[in-house]
């Protein structure tokens, strides 16, 4: 019944017991590949087993376990949080509460509330909205600012680089501003993607950069994470000390 529903001609391979769907009228192919894909990636499967709001919270999970991302009680501004899968991570795993909220999170769509985050409808690239997050930090400072943001890309790799690449500027500025020494900062990033202008700023103002690609991150998409750790404070820009590693 299954297989007829979803249109797969009940196909007996190994290769053919992934759902596939028929076009359906009024649905683009590039939908229908879309819903496949989520239908058969385990990714998702896991995050609503977990009750993850998306399959990105696996790769903020990924990036922890390797370059040890959280600890108890840090603070956290999250940028494009929607719909904020690494907000429950970073909750979760810094011990913040509904009484003592940690994690600040914004993003122009609207989430639902999620425990130990206080939330902004906000778009990040709007003039005020760094004011509004400082505001809302009440004047203390994180010791990390993850951004996951991503412009909806155009299919010209060229004029996507520079979009991905002034969000992160804005993020980086911004966590500039508000990290605490020591703290981090995390940005999606294109693969090879990153300006060598931001990168050299970036080891000026942090000890170490990494790229990191989790396994969570399909294998098909361009995207990356840069990882800066161990920022100097805006007193201290001698060049860092650890290598970048790709």
């Amino acid at each position: 019944m299954v297989d007829k529903a979803l249109g797969t001609g009940g196909r007996k391979s190994e290769k053919d017991l992934k759902i596939r769907l028929k076009t359906a009228k009024g649905r683009k192919t590039g939908s229908t590949k879309w819903l496949e894909r989520q239908l058969n990636d385990p990714y998702v499967a896991k995050a609503r087993a977990a009750g993850y709001r998306s399959r990105a919270a696996f790769k903020i999970k990924e990036m922890d376990e390797k370059h040890h991302i959280f600890r108890q009680g840090m603070r956290i501004v999250d940028l494009g949080a929607a719909p904020g899968g690494w907000s429950q991570v970073a909750a979760r795993a810094t011990g913040s509460t509904d009484a003592n909220p940690l994690i600040v999170g914004i993003d122009y769509l609207e989430m639902d509330p999620i425990p130990g985050v206080t939330l902004l409808m906000k778009d990040f690239t709007d003039d005020d909205a760094p004011s509004m997050l400082i505001a809302v930090m009440g004047g203390k400072k994180a010791d990390l600012v993850m951004s996951d943001m991503a412009w909806p890309t155009t299919g010209h790799r060229p004029t996507d680089h520079l979009r991905i690449v002034q969000l992160i500027e804005i993020a980086a500025a911004f966590a500039l501003d508000v990290l605490a020494p020591g703290g981090m900062f995390i940005a999606k990033v294109f693969q090879g993607g990153t300006e060598h202008e931001l990168l050299h700023m970036l080891k000026r103002h942090f000890k170490t950069t990494h790229h990191a690609k989790p396994p969570s991150s399909r294998s098909d998409s361009a995207e990356a994470y840069l990882i800066a750790k161990g920022f100097k404070g805006s007193n201290d820009t001698s060049p860092g000390e650890g290598e970048y590693d790709r």
